[in-house]
């Protein structure tokens, strides 16, 4: 089964973006097309960014926290990657719960590893859009 892990921005865009790719990933994973999942570290960022740009969506945020099931946050202290500190806790999560993708939108920091499972143990870093391309084109195959 996929399990993707989504990181605080994607979390905080579904949460404001009602009918963006964030919010779909969400919702194909009510419908069991894959796991998704974060921590509370993820949880805790969005739901600051959300209060102070978009505080009316803060119930849609709860909502959809309903449906992404939460995983031990891990401090980012034996993290295997070279990261900024900040994001270091969000992979070393993924990582732990064997994630199969990390979903982010941070591409600065996350970008010299985005699609490069061997850089990565074996999960795939990609952004939302990434994600959905790739599976389009493997049903087309």
């Amino acid at each position: 089964m996929i399990r993707l892990f989504l990181d605080a921005n994607v979390l905080f865009t579904a949460a404001h973006n009602l009918s963006g790719k964030a919010s779909l990933i969400i919702e194909l994973a009510s419908h069991g097309y894959w796991e998704v999942v974060t921590c509370p570290y993820a949880i805790e960022e969005a739901r600051r960014n959300l209060d102070l740009k978009f505080p009316d969506f803060l119930q849609r945020f709860d909502s959809l926290m309903a449906t992404v099931k939460t995983v031990p946050a891990r401090t980012g202290e034996t993290c295997p990657v070279l990261l900024p500190k900040k994001d270091r806790p969000i992979f070393e999560s993924a990582l732990r719960c064997n994630a199969t993708h990390l979903l982010t939108g941070d591409v600065k920091d996350f970008g010299p590893f985005m699609n490069k499972p061997n850089l990565t143990f074996g999960m795939i870093i990609q952004t939302v859009s990434e994600f959905l391309a790739s599976l389009a084109r493997a049903t087309r195959k």
